[in-house]
């Protein structure tokens, strides 16, 4: 037989109320910026993707040392060369990084430890932020000893053509085109069919756009207020004017802070499995 102990006050009166549980602290944003920067890498795929980012970079380096004249051994044309794969790598990042909870089924046990999605996607756009910066510098890193080595090796004076400016300019360019991947993977959640996204965003669309300006007029003024891919040009020129960044500004709503939005309306809203 047990006893239970009940309380009662000077008036008489029996107090039956339960104590309460005090409601657990929320997991801190800076927690899970570090639970997403951890799953970068925790996967062969990721782990893969990451070390391919610096492997492009010293690929890159090393041709234009070995295949390049020696009059265009300069810091330009090896940040030339390595932006290249920089601009494909960089986007399948930041779509795996979105996709992976519904290609690979972990979203039902993340947006449940964290029902809040809109925290999960915005610690995921932060360190696919942080990776492609830090990427971009270290591919510029290597760029910058291949100018030094490959000057060495020809004879010739090393030649340091890029500004502090237009490594920011390049380093802004490459992050947009990232969240451009990025946003497809919101809108898309599947890394396969947002991959062939942004393909076709980078390669097919600014074709005909190319060609829809050659030969119509109109088109040919409006391209760079709605081309997004026309506008970011100017970056890699290493220079913007007034005029080209509202440009750049334009464009940018209608192809990144737009479908954004309605992916990120999209996923706090569709069902995870």
């Amino acid at each position: 037989m047990t006893t239970a102990t009940i309380d009662q006050s000077s008036t008489g009166s029996v107090d039956t109320t339960a104590p309460t549980r005090p409601a657990p602290a929320p997991i801190p944003f800076s927690r899970v910026l570090r639970v997403e920067l951890t799953k970068m890498f925790n996967t062969r795929s990721g782990f893969w993707l990451m070390a391919s980012i610096a492997a492009a970079g010293v690929i890159a380096t090393a041709s234009v040392v070995i295949f390049a004249p020696d009059k265009d051994l300069t810091y330009d044309n090896f940040g030339a060369a390595i932006g290249v794969p920089m601009t494909i790598l960089l986007p399948i990042m930041a779509v795996l990084s979105v996709t992976s909870e519904w290609t690979q089924r972990s979203g039902l046990t993340t947006f449940t430890l964290i029902p809040h999605r809109g925290r999960v996607i915005r610690s995921k756009m932060v360190v696919s932020m942080a990776l492609g910066a830090v990427s971009i510098g270290v591919a510029l890193a290597i760029g910058a000893l291949g100018n030094i080595v490959g000057s060495a090796i020809a004879g010739v004076d090393t030649v340091w053509d890029i500004s502090g400016q237009q490594i920011g300019y390049l380093v802004l360019a490459n992050v947009l085109n990232l969240l451009i991947g990025f946003t497809l993977g919101v809108l898309i959640r599947n890394s396969p069919g947002a991959i062939v996204g942004f393909f076709v965003y980078s390669f097919v669309l600014p074709t005909l756009s190319m060609l829809l300006a050659n030969s119509q007029s109109w088109w040919d003024n409006a391209q760079p207020w709605l081309d997004f891919n026309f506008a970011q040009g100017a970056l890699y020129d290493g220079g913007l004017t007034a005029t080209e960044w509202g440009q750049l500004g334009t464009s940018a709503m209608i192809w990144l802070v737009a479908p954004l939005a309605l992916g990120l309306w999209l996923v706090r809203r569709s069902e995870v499995k």
